[in-house]
């Protein structure tokens, strides 16, 4: 596996390389670090249906559908929870979509092409639960209120499955039963807790503002409770169904939306959450998404190309800000994406199991992903200081500072965000690493005079909680300029005085040239000579002729501007007749 690692490892090469010499390093890529343990298991399958996990046994099981042609043998490949694969059980001549376990952990329920087949989930032994209509695009199989449910599409060719006719059917009281409820489309499944099961509909041609439904099934009854559909009054805002999950406690509904990215929902009527899931990164376009057994985590997995990140674990409360876990799936040995409904935990939240595929669809992969089990406290300490002591607008100011933890060194360096606030508001600076001896330095360049607070905080990942955020406050003074003067010691009457000069601002770049005031004070009394213009290296040349003879002081001035105090320098020469 190829974790986010890649993409931080290139941004902070090309931050050493644009800081180079001042002793600063800035990284721009978020502040992620991968999990210690993740096995991978190339899959004997071509193509992808259904993902089951027996949390009893600790098996996971992955189907491959092989629709296409009627006589087409399914698969189900058969794995321990550490990766090693037990058995691959073959359907003849009619292939698998749908699987779901029961409760007990002892039966394994696929959906096959003509029937419903269960298989124990340690001897294999397969048997019949019922007869099905024929499906020819392969169903959605799940097991609610101790019933079983399924969904069969009418389609006579797979050409036609995007907007075949579906129907829910289910295995209810041991019989075969339709329940009337159909609509266009490959129809999705989700069993939840509180005997509740959600049925969303994706986008087709048939179905341009598809709907998603809650139905309570208890009792051996199914009872559509809350239904909603997305598209406002101008069509806009649709929804684009690639996975849909309960949480743990069957309160919220997340969806991995292909156009919106992750939707959280309220389960009792699919109102949007107070606080939903920041934006995947960009570049990314939700597949799955999947919460833990033990409410601790939510997995967003996703499409994604390069160093773009194709799966984020994080905290399942959506306002808990510690940064997420990020895996970037990339080539032969890992997989390109992860595939939609693609995702299933165990129910203690310990493991993660995720199947990617490749660009070209046809290779499979099975990530088994364990999250830490403890986090550890980080603290800020002894506060920020900043150099130079005087911090000039336009110029580069290092704001440094320490943040221990606790709990064994990570396996990636920690990573801080920081934030300037002035006049002008709050600007982001990115994140900066911390050092192995626990400092770090971020870099800034203030534009701006007066008062400038820096705060600087640690998010936390999945092994650190976060810290409380430090400030420091900064007062931001013009960047001093300099006037240097070269002239003669004495000069004649006759010939004349050239006068050479160097004119230096810091900080940021002067707008035009400067233009300096020159003034010429003798005997006679005093006046403003021509001014001068710097040239482009800094210097700049003053002729002039005195008009007596004695002692004659020039006086070269800038006044200033915006970011830049005034300058002034002065020189004295004896004019003989």
């Amino acid at each position: 596996m190829n974790t986010a690692h890649r993409s931080r490892r290139l941004a902070a090469t090309l931050s050493a390389a644009l800081f180079a010499g001042t002793g600063l390093t800035v990284a721009a890529a978020p502040a992620a670090h991968a999990a210690a343990s993740d096995a991978v298991a190339k899959l004997p399958i071509s193509s992808y249906s259904a993902l089951a996990v027996d949390n009893v046994h600790q098996r996971v099981f992955v189907a491959d559908s092989n629709v296409g042609y009627y006589l087409n043998s399914g698969t189900i490949a058969v794995y321990t929870f550490e990766g090693e694969r037990l058995t691959t059980l073959t359907t003849n001549q009619a292939h698998v979509s749908g699987l779901a376990v029961s409760a007990d952990g002892n039966t394994l329920y696929a959906g096959l092409r003509d029937r419903i087949d269960a298989f124990d989930t340690t001897t294999y032994q397969r048997t019949t639960v019922a007869s099905a209509n024929t499906d020819t695009c392969g169903r959605e199989v799940a097991q609610s209120g101790g019933q079983l449910y399924f969904t069969t599409p009418y389609a006579s060719s797979t050409s036609q499955c995007a907007t075949a006719e579906t129907h829910l059917d289910g295995i209810v009281n041991g019989a075969h039963t339709r329940t009337g409820w159909n609509d266009s489309g490959d129809l999705l499944l989700e069993a939840g807790a509180g005997d509740r099961m959600l049925m969303g509909q994706p986008l087709n041609a048939k179905a341009a503002d598809p709907f998603l439904a809650v139905y309570d099934t208890s009792d051996g009854a199914l009872v559509r409770n809350a239904a909603r559909r997305f598209a406002d009054g101008q069509g806009n805002g649709a929804l684009n169904l690639k996975d849909l999950a309960f949480s743990a406690d069957g309160g919220k509904v997340a969806l991995a939306d292909a156009t919106a990215g992750t939707r959280l929902l309220n389960t009792g009527d699919l109102s949007d959450a107070a606080t939903g899931y920041r934006a995947l990164p960009e570049g990314a376009t939700a597949s799955a998404v999947a919460f833990s057994g033990d409410g601790k985590y939510i997995a967003r997995g996703a499409s994604a190309t390069g160093a773009v990140p194709d799966l984020l674990v994080q905290p399942a409360d959506p306002g808990d800000s510690t940064t997420p876990l990020e895996f970037v799936f990339e080539g032969s040995l890992d997989g390109d994406r992860v595939v939609p409904r693609g995702m299933k935990w165990s129910a203690d939240g310990s493991r993660l199991f995720a199947v990617t595929t490749n660009a070209a669809g046809g290779q499979y992969w099975l990530h088994i992903i364990k999250p830490p089990a403890v986090q550890y406290d980080a603290r800020f300490t002894g506060g920020l200081t900043h150099s130079p002591g005087q911090a000039v607008a336009g110029e580069p100011l290092a704001v440094r500072g320490k943040l221990e933890h606790d709990g064994p060194a990570p396996a990636e360096p920690l990573k801080v965000k920081a934030t300037r606030t002035d006049a002008s508001g709050t600007h982001d600076l990115g994140t900066a690493t911390v050092k192995a001896d626990g400092t770090f330095t971020v870099l800034d360049e203030p534009d701006r005079l007066g008062e400038a607070t820096y705060t600087v905080s640690y998010l936390g990942d999945l092994t650190h909680r976060p810290a409380t955020d430090i400030t420091h406050t900064v007062t931001v003074a013009k960047a001093p300029t300099t006037i240097a003067l070269t002239a003669p010691g004495e000069a004649n009457l006759s010939d004349g005085i050239e006068i050479t000069g160097r004119f230096e601002a810091r900080g940021k770049a002067l707008a035009d040239r400067a233009v300096l005031k020159v003034v010429r004070e003798d005997r006679l009394g005093r006046g403003t000579l021509s001014s001068v213009t710097v040239a482009a290296d800094g210097t700049f040349t003053i002729n002039d002729i005195p008009r007596t003879y004695g002692d004659v002081t020039y006086t070269v001035t800038w006044p200033g501007d915006a970011l830049h105090e005034g300058s002034t320098a002065s020189a004295e020469i004896y004019v003989r007749r």
